[in-house]
């Protein structure tokens, strides 16, 4: 059974473990010590930050990080991307920064079967809205096939900035 719920401040070390681990730092750029965890997600978890950090439990344990907002909210994010595709004024954005944080979790199908639920209640929670856009980077092989196998699929291309500076747009 997947659930999740609102990230909370308690959730600080087991979000900083999880973005410790190489296949999560490798796309995730964040400061791990306790203050950037508290920094870059203490807001939300507080409900002063319109987006929802949602911490995904399977069968009762704690796997992953999904967070969701809405572009109307993030004004300069959803410019960036709106010059570059066609986005409705309406989409919603499922920022797929979204991960496992177990390695021993992952490519078990779990990826699929969470975004088909979480998409699933972005439109019950936002029945207004007419698309569910994801901003993935393009050599992000493993996050492209989850997204695929949950039924989303590419309908553009734009040059971002990336998340980590390192990478290419």
């Amino acid at each position: 059974m997947i659930t999740w719920r609102r990230v909370t401040e308690t959730d600080s070390g087991l979000l900083r473990d999880w973005l410790a681990q190489p296949h999560v730092a490798r796309w995730w750029d964040h400061d791990t010590s306790v203050e950037g965890v508290a920094r870059d997600f203490g807001p939300a978890a507080r409900g002063e930050e319109p987006s929802k950090d949602l911490l995904v439990i399977v069968d009762g344990v704690p796997v992953g990080l999904v967070q969701r907002c809405r572009f109307a909210d993030y004004p300069d994010c959803r410019a960036e991307v709106a010059v570059q595709i066609d986005l409705p004024e309406t989409a919603v954005t499922l920022t797929l920064d979204y991960f496992i944080g177990d390695p021993a979790r992952g490519g078990q199908g779990l990826g699929p079967r969470i975004l088909r639920q979480v998409v699933a209640a972005t439109w019950a929670d936002h029945p207004h809205s007419s698309a569910v856009v994801v901003p993935v980077h393009a050599d992000n092989r493993a996050s492209w096939r989850a997204l695929e196998k949950a039924g989303l699929h590419r309908v553009g291309i734009a040059d971002l900035d990336p998340d980590k500076p390192s990478d290419s747009m």
